[in-house]
């Protein structure tokens, strides 16, 4: 499924018929500049790469995200590059995710090996100068319809964290330095000073 997509266009969505794993691992490959994700519907979502400064931001984020669920030891932690599949048959990659260990050994190895066919029990989305926020919100909510237990949508544009919930509405903080984890990952705490100054 090669095809051109100017920078200008992106991110885009084109119709497509739903894939298998290998088909999409396929499309991935043919595309290596490019990140898709694909709605429930089929909808291929094509967007560009990160830019340098989310990148800083979402690497600090990993790192300490990774430090304690190395200390932790129940989960594993997965970054943007990472894609899951969805109850609902939607194919998505958070920024980052953690993931209890219990659940990914219920998969069988050849899923283990591939796509996750779960939802992360916690997933962060990092918005971008490129994201639009209703279309990230409405990513919030996705994860948490099909099975996330918690969710941080960090927005560096004005220092706000919102929280997802199963069964919520979602919650707004603002003015914070810190994030305290809760649920799945309760002992995780994310320093956000950093985040919101990567270049302090």
């Amino acid at each position: 499924m090669a095809f051109t997509i100017d920078d200008t266009m992106l991110p885009a969505r084109l119709t497509s018929h739903p894939m298998t794993d290998e088909e999409f691992t396929e499309l991935c490959a043919e595309h290596p500049d490019l990140f898709f994700e694909m709605t429930a519907e089929g909808e291929l979502i094509v967007m560009p790469g990160t830019h340098s400064l989310t990148g800083v931001r979402n690497s600090r984020i990993l790192r300490r995200l990774e430090e304690w669920a190395e200390r932790d030891s129940r989960g594993l932690v997965t970054d943007a590059a990472s894609s899951f599949v969805l109850p609902s048959g939607a194919r998505r990659s958070p920024d980052a995710a953690w993931t209890a260990k219990a659940r990914i050994l219920q998969l069988s190895k050849k899923s283990q090996e591939g796509f996750w066919h779960l939802a992360p029990d916690f997933v962060i989305e990092l918005k971008s100068d490129t994201d639009r926020l209703p279309v990230v919100r409405e990513k919030m909510r996705e994860w948490i319809a099909n099975g996330s237990q918690l969710g941080w949508l960090i927005n560096p544009d004005d220092q706000s964290v919102e929280v997802y919930r199963p069964d919520r509405d979602p919650e707004l903080r603002t003015g914070v330095e810190s994030m305290e984890g809760e649920g799945p990952i309760e002992g995780f705490t994310l320093d956000l000073r950093r985040v919101w100054d990567p270049l302090g």
